[in-house]
């Protein structure tokens, strides 16, 4: 029985399960989706709702901000999708408890029929994801050329 076990080992060690889920996670963080199997879907979803939740709290609470950003820092594989989710993605669920994340099944894998799922930030579509962030770093181009 696994009555009380924190995670699933996804028959992966330790080292390439937390390397698997920080590439899915940075993945999601800069596409706004990601398709997989529905296991590490779910393990994926645990994982960024995690890390969205260490960026609010950077932004909330100035005692922890140093630290939890250097946490991002650590776990994302980008700085500029960690720099996303700090200043982008996570004041957009500012007035909410959890759930940043959702899990839908999608189809059976042509190959092997292993049921995939995509996992999605919850109220942002994919396109609104992947735009974030671009409207500053058009401005400083145009600051830029002006100069």
């Amino acid at each position: 029985m696994r009555h009380r076990k924190g995670y699933k080992k996804l028959g992966r060690p330790t080292e390439h399960r937390l390397l698997m889920l920080r590439g899915m996670a940075t993945a999601l963080f800069e596409h706004g989706k990601v398709e997989t199997t529905v296991a590490r879907a779910k393990e994926l979803s645990r994982f960024a709702d995690k890390i969205i939740t260490w960026a609010k709290q950077a932004n909330k609470d100035e005692t922890k901000r140093l630290t939890r950003i250097r946490k991002i820092l650590g776990t994302l594989t980008k700085k500029d999708v960690a720099w996303k989710v700090i200043h982008h993605i996570a004041p957009k669920f500012e007035n909410r408890n959890g759930g940043y994340t959702k899990v839908l099944k999608f189809r059976r894998r042509v190959g092997d029929q292993a049921e995939t799922a995509v996992v999605l930030l919850t109220g942002l579509t994919p396109e609104e994801v992947k735009n974030m962030g671009k409207e500053n770093n058009i401005a400083q181009v145009e600051n830029t050329e002006n100069v």
